[in-house]
């Protein structure tokens, strides 16, 4: 197998994906049809922040094989019902095998269910997060040339933080940034590179 610092990989489907997303089948099918895309509802958004958060520190194919017991323990990430979550609920969650058991990051997506709400009156959060778009995307040859954060990354990680979100570091808010769409950190020979549509 190439190298991940050599660039894309051609799959048995003549498809070239990054090292990444060619060995994993679950990981092929969210790069292929997912990872990159813009989210622009708040349930999408909130539930993207949320499970990049979980991820924080782990895989990320852990987490998207854990996706279904996520979307059920937090019932479908409808921001009212996690903001309406007790301790009881916490505790009812870290016995949930399903999911990532870490009590801190079961209490973020609790409050950051809450600031989302919250963030309503603002314009709301999918507006929030793309106002940091950057003017430009990069443009990554190989793995190696993909970043880690970026100067908007940081300034949405800082500025989630002063509107009471919490597990949004910059690279976490950078993982995001390049799972919606708002960067395109597609390798230039992925044959999903420009798929979103949104730097053209």
């Amino acid at each position: 197998m190439t190298p991940p610092e050599n660039g894309t990989i051609i799959g048995d489907d003549g498809l070239a994906r990054p090292p990444w997303a060619s060995v994993d089948p679950l990981m092929r099918e969210y790069y292929d049809h997912e990872w990159g895309m813009p989210v622009r509802d708040e349930r999408g958004m909130y539930e993207r922040i949320s499970l990049e958060g979980f991820q924080a520190g782990l895989s990320w194919a852990t987490i998207l094989r854990k996706r279904d017991a996520f979307r059920s323990a937090f019932l479908d990430f409808h921001p009212e019902s996690v903001a309406a979550f007790t301790e009881a609920d916490v505790e009812r969650l870290m016995q949930d095998s399903g999911i990532v058991r870490n009590r801190l990051k079961i209490r973020a997506a609790i409050t950051n269910a809450k600031a989302t709400i919250a963030l309503r009156s603002e314009g709301g959060l999918v507006d929030f997060v793309w106002s940091f778009q950057p003017e430009s995307t990069p443009e990554p040859r190989t793995f190696a040339d993909v970043a880690t954060q970026s100067p908007e990354s940081i300034a949405l990680s800082k500025a989630l933080r002063k509107k009471g979100f919490a597990f949004v570091g910059p690279t976490t808010m950078y993982a995001l940034m390049e799972a919606i769409g708002m960067i395109d950190t597609h390798l230039l020979d992925s044959h999903r590179r420009g798929s979103s549509g949104v730097w053209l």
